[in-house]
């Protein structure tokens, strides 16, 4: 490992375990040197009763806590668990005998890979800088290369055994989420991690997780995984851009052909049911009226059995009454008339003065 590495990694707060604690016996035992210092003239007494006042100093400061309302505490007794305390003002044995840790169990923490939120405060939520970029590199199932980018957010079930069956609960989680989405993403091709399946990648990334964070009794509830940026890498870039355009340009058009096909379709089911309506109403109209005329006819002919004279005469009449109405002009024509136009005898000697002397 480079020296780089080295002091990434003592600057770290994952790593530097070093935490500053109280220590009462050092304490008492350097009130005790300075006490055997003091000469007894100037009055041991009143070190003794400093001494005694700074012990119930410390002793009312560390015998009460406050856990927040998203929160609870786990109280530990030399090292030992002992109970949970809900929210709100509690006291403890002071002066390190009762340690209370507080777990936010109503809270939903998050952690990203392959990017890191600025400001964040939870060590574990974003990754170290050597390994931002390491976590994103992925081989598909048709040995491509991606570069994906997630999201996984989760609770504290159960704080009993977040605290005390996993080492560093939130780290293992970390290693658990990239273990389970390296093998999802290497079981489908890189158009499906790309493009369309997305929504199973999280699916079963969820599924995969939650089972083996039980699986190591890690007291934590998975309630989202969430895929951010998917990108190929950067030497094919570009191209996979030009497919990924060409796809969505081909499903713009394939909703626009469903939405003209749903337009055009019902009106034409409804101008169809019309047509058939209108040709059913047309075959009774005629069917009807076929009846009709045969009703009459059969009638009529019965009729014309019994009185054939008046029957034609009552026929013919009816028709002229029928026809008549319709007639603009009406020439009447006498039977004894030899032509529709009462002429004059064209054979008559009077023919020329009648016409004034003109042949």
């Amino acid at each position: 490992m480079s020296n780089k590495d080295s002091n990434g990694d003592q600057n770290d707060p994952r790593t530097d375990k070093t935490l500053p604690a109280f220590n009462l016996g050092r304490l008492l035992g350097d009130w005790l040197k300075r006490y055997q210092r003091v000469p007894a003239a100037e009055g041991r007494s009143g070190s003794i009763a400093l001494v005694l006042l700074v012990l119930s100093g410390l002793g009312v400061w560390t015998a009460y806590y406050t856990v927040p309302s998203d929160s609870v505490a786990v109280v530990q007794r030399f090292g030992k668990y002992l109970y949970e305390v809900p929210p709100g003002l509690h006291f403890k044995l002071p002066l390190g005998m009762d340690v209370a840790t507080i777990v936010p169990v109503k809270r939903q923490l998050k952690q990203e890979f392959g990017f890191a939120t600025p400001g964040a405060t939870d060590p574990y939520q974003t990754p170290l800088r050597r390994d931002q970029k390491r976590e994103t590199q992925m081989v598909t199932g048709d040995l491509n290369a991606a570069l994906v980018e997630w999201v996984v957010q989760y609770r504290i079930a159960d704080p009993v055994k977040f605290l005390f069956e996993v080492r560093e609960p939130a780290e293992t989680l970390r290693y658990v989420s990239e273990s389970v989405m390296r093998e999802v993403v290497g079981d489908r091709t890189v158009d499906e991690v790309i493009t369309v399946g997305r929504q199973e990648i999280e699916i079963e990334s969820l599924d995969k997780m939650q089972r083996l964070a039980t699986k190591y009794v890690m007291g934590i509830s998975i309630d989202q995984v969430q895929l951010k940026n998917i990108n190929p890498p950067l030497p094919v870039q570009d191209s996979f851009n030009e497919v990924n355009q060409a796809q969505q340009e081909k499903e713009k058009l394939i909703n626009e052909a469903r939405r003209d096909y749903n337009k055009v379709i019902p009106l034409a089911e409804g101008e169809k049911d019309q047509r058939i309506r209108e040709a059913d109403g047309y075959r009774i109209k005629r069917i009807n009226e076929a009846e009709g005329d045969a009703a009459r006819f059969s009638a009529l002919l019965d009729e014309y059995r019994k009185a054939p004279e008046v029957t034609r005469r009552r026929i013919y009449i009816e028709t002229l009454q029928q026809v008549l109405p319709g007639i603009q002009a009406k020439i009447i024509v006498d039977k004894q008339a030899g032509g529709i136009l009462p002429l004059l005898n064209i054979g008559s000697a009077n023919l020329g003065s009648a016409n004034g002397g003109r042949p």
